[in-house]
């Protein structure tokens, strides 16, 4: 089980005002558009990807995020299996199939999102 950030995403409850915000606000690009709901960003070597989700929400008084932290994994099955030992508190449980290869989707004690990913070509 390896500690490298290799993504952030951004949960957004609507795509398009994501990326004016994150476009012409911020001044990203649009790198790559996996489908009308998941759009990567240019930032360096660690991509920040914008994923549309229904279950999103946002509040002006900055206590809520829509940031997942994206670990890189070599084998997202060990990975799985580990977590389960510690009895993490899953989101997505079990390896699932994703653009770049299969995740798992967890909260730390507080709440924050964490993935694990192993990428089809690891």
């Amino acid at each position: 089980m390896g500690n490298e950030v290799c993504v952030i995403s951004i949960y957004v409850p609507n795509m398009s005002e994501a990326i004016d915000f994150y476009t012409n606000i911020l001044g990203f690009e649009v790198n790559r558009q996996y489908g009308p709901k998941i759009v990567s960003l240019v930032h360096g070597e660690l991509p920040i990807v914008l994923e549309e989700n229904e279950n999103a929400t946002y509040h002006n008084d900055n206590k809520t995020t829509g940031i997942a932290l994206g670990l890189k994994t070599e084998d997202i099955h060990e990975t799985t299996k580990a977590l389960k030992e510690k009895d993490v508190n899953f989101i997505v449980e079990e390896p699932t199939d994703c653009p770049p290869g299969k995740y798992i989707s967890f909260k730390d004690p507080f709440g924050n999102v964490l993935e694990y990913l192993q990428f089809e070509n690891s």
